[in-house]
């Protein structure tokens, strides 16, 4: 295994590091999981950049840097759903975005199954990168709510953070239709015989 692709494989604790932290009632353990959260959105910048510059691209860093994209946001905004940082009604909206990522995981397994190895859409690249933000404005929000209420005005600025959080939650919402749109359009000819 490549230094790339261990870097990619290193999100999926990632996950369970940063839902712990989540958890935990200690002082600054949502400052930590904001910063564990933070270092695995760099990795996801840094595995692409050994890889390309490193020539180590291959086909299984390739599928696993995008499912590991996939469980991270998909594994966070469920948790954000078991501690009400998502209101109940959001649950339509991720059963949404799971549907998506099996959709499309599908349509890449079908490709490898036909010897075809498909890389990220921008489409999907940009859906990623909104989820990403998104949850890191949740994660900073409840970060500032709990960890530095000694700073003035920090409920409005965490309240700022969380609607900031939300507003780009409904963005993801249509770039995951958009997307999902997109792949199945893209690669239709895959559902042929």
């Amino acid at each position: 295994m490549n230094a790339a692709n261990a870097i990619t494989l290193s999100r999926f604790p990632m996950l369970f590091v940063i839902a712990a932290l989540l958890y935990w009632p200690f002082p600054f353990a949502r400052t930590l999981a904001f910063g564990f959260y933070l270092a695995t959105g760099f990795s996801d910048w840094l595995d692409g950049y050994i890889a390309r510059h490193c020539q180590m691209v291959s086909n299984f860093g390739r599928f696993m840097d995008a499912l590991s994209d996939k469980i991270l946001t998909l594994g966070l905004l469920i948790l954000f759903l078991t501690l009400q940082i998502l209101p109940p009604i959001t649950l339509f909206v991720v059963l949404l975005m799971l549907g998506r990522e099996f959709f499309v995981t599908g349509i890449r397994l079908l490709a490898i199954s036909k010897s075809i190895v498909i890389s990220a859409e921008r489409s999907g690249k940009i859906k990623t990168i909104v989820q990403m933000v998104s949850i890191g404005a949740f994660i900073c929000a409840e970060a500032i709510d709990y960890d530095f209420q000694f700073i003035p005005y920090s409920g409005a600025l965490a309240m700022a953070m969380y609607y900031f959080g939300m507003l780009l939650f409904i963005v993801a919402t249509f770039c995951v239709i958009e997307s999902g749109i997109h792949y199945a359009m893209k690669y239709r000819n895959l559902f042929d015989g």
